[in-house]
């Protein structure tokens, strides 16, 4: 931990028409951390996501990412600074094969290291490079996770944004996307801002978490204490997740 941070979300209101879905959100990650948003379905955690990326902009507070403002910038720009999303529900191109899905992940500055950025998603994902000419909609849910999440690789991020990885998918595969995920971050000193609803595997990769409620942060602490808190235990770890 650098304790430097690297994404700065201060008093953040989103709305969706007249409907607030964000009301003054705070939450930071520094560099080099795992940092997990849990909560229940609608509880905003996506809407954040969306808020940092620009689409839809933020209406009160400010985002700011390494040191640049870009609570009002377009949703390109803010790609270009290197803030790469894996989005909810994949959104892989299903008509492309999983090496042309990788080519639209890749920024223009990083194609001159495209070849050494696929080999290393394939070394994190081998599944991929065995299905490498197949077609993204031909992919299981858990091949697809892994490539949605292997494209926003290919942009070289500084901070990885992964809205709902382990959704709909067996808890055997999902072990393997969080394992990966952990890799990167030990191996890389990638930079994860996590939102899960399976919140025990979120709590147990993450070195720090916060939980929101009708869109606001309620509660924050380490993934360990936020574990072993009794509320966050009957709100979101009941039902079998021990």
């Amino acid at each position: 931990m650098s304790g430097e941070t690297l994404l700065k979300v201060q008093g953040v209101e989103t709305y969706y028409g007249n409907i607030r879905a964000l009301a003054g959100v705070d939450v930071h990650v520094d560099k080099g951390e795992i940092v997990s948003l849990i909560g229940a379905n609608g509880a905003g955690k996506s809407t954040l996501m969306m808020t940092i990326c620009g689409a839809p902009q933020a209406r009160n507070g400010s985002i700011i990412f390494d040191g640049t403002d870009i609570t009002r910038m377009p949703t390109h720009l803010i790609a270009r600074l290197r803030i790469a999303q894996s989005p909810e529900g994949r959104r892989i191109f299903g008509r492309m094969t999983v090496m042309e899905n990788l080519q639209m992940g890749a920024g223009l500055d990083s194609m001159k290291y495209f070849n050494e950025d696929v080999e290393r998603i394939f070394t994190l994902f081998p599944r991929l490079k065995e299905r490498m000419n197949q077609r993204g909609g031909t992919l299981s849910g858990g091949e697809q996770q892994m490539l949605s999440i292997g494209r926003a690789l290919m942009a070289r991020p500084k901070l990885l944004l992964l809205d709902e990885p382990s959704l709909g998918l067996a808890p055997l595969i999902v072990k393997g996307i969080f394992a990966a995920i952990k890799k990167l971050n030990q191996e890389e000193g990638l930079t994860v801002f996590l939102v899960e609803q399976n919140a025990f595997a979120a709590l147990k990769l993450s070195d720090r978490a916060y939980v929101m409620v009708n869109g606001k942060v309620t509660m924050s602490g380490s993934g360990r204490e936020l574990l072993t808190n009794p509320e966050v235990r009957a709100a979101y770890l009941e039902g079998g997740h021990h």
